[in-house]
């Protein structure tokens, strides 16, 4: 079977949080030691966002393993990505501060948590999620957590966002068949995004791609991973996958 195997719900958490800082500092030592986590401002934002708390509470305890977990969203499979996944797409778009974020799937919020404390407060990030109960969720965490000028939007995220175009940095954190246009339309000039790319059945290629200075479209696959599919207009087409 494809996939991961997700851990089975408890009836409560049963770690502290000092448990909890323990797990999320030998995170960040495993995925520095495994080469995903390279930049300071990263590492320093992964050490402090709480993942725990951007987790159901029946699966809290399991946030620091290298597994995905479930999210509220009406049966969609919709779920919190592993921990390596966040370094993997923030590192190869090289996310920095001042940079204009779109996030396209807002999951449960962890990963717009992170490129806020990344981009600091001269750069933006704006998170798109289809599914309502998925939305709810997302941002409930991060106004719980702080994060009240993360603009969150619940739509069609194969659209992009166009109010706040362009993005000089564009991730889509579900299965595409091909890069949706519109986000290629709102990347800036000398911007990056980053997509897997493929069949929800299948391994996917991780894609990114750069605009040049020119307009010049570039791509080059970065990994292989697995992702749930893209919803709405240039995702995939219930019946199809």
């Amino acid at each position: 079977m494809l996939g991961w195997i997700i851990p089975p719900p408890k009836p409560r958490v049963t770690k502290s949080s000092e448990e909890f800082r323990a797990e999320r500092e030998a995170m960040v030592r495993r995925l520095e030691g495994e080469g995903f986590l390279r930049s300071p401002r990263l590492k320093e934002a992964m050490l402090k966002v709480p993942r725990e708390l951007f987790i159901p509470e029946p699966y809290a305890d399991y946030a620091y393993e290298e597994v995905p977990l479930p999210l509220p969203g009406d049966g969609c499979n919709q779920t919190i990505s592993c921990p390596h996944s966040y370094p993997l797409f923030y590192e190869a778009l090289e996310l920095s501060p001042g940079d204009r974020f779109l996030e396209i799937g807002a999951g449960s919020g962890y990963g717009a948590a992170l490129a806020r404390e990344v981009v600091g407060e001269q750069g933006l990030v704006v998170t798109v999620e289809i599914n309502p109960n998925t939305y709810r969720f997302a941002r409930s965490n991060l106004e719980k957590l702080g994060y009240r000028d993360v603009i969150t939007i619940l739509g069609d995220g194969s659209l992009g966002y166009p109010p706040l175009a362009p993005y000089n940095k564009i991730c889509v954190t579900a299965t595409c068949p091909t890069i949706p246009p519109p986000l290629i339309d709102q990347l800036a000039l000398s911007g990056k995004l980053i997509a897997p790319v493929g069949s929800p059945h299948s391994v996917q290629a991780l894609i990114l791609l750069s605009k040049l200075p020119s307009g010049e479209v570039k791509k080059a696959k970065v990994d292989e991973v697995l992702y749930v599919p893209l919803k709405g207009k240039y995702g995939w087409r219930l019946g199809s996958i």
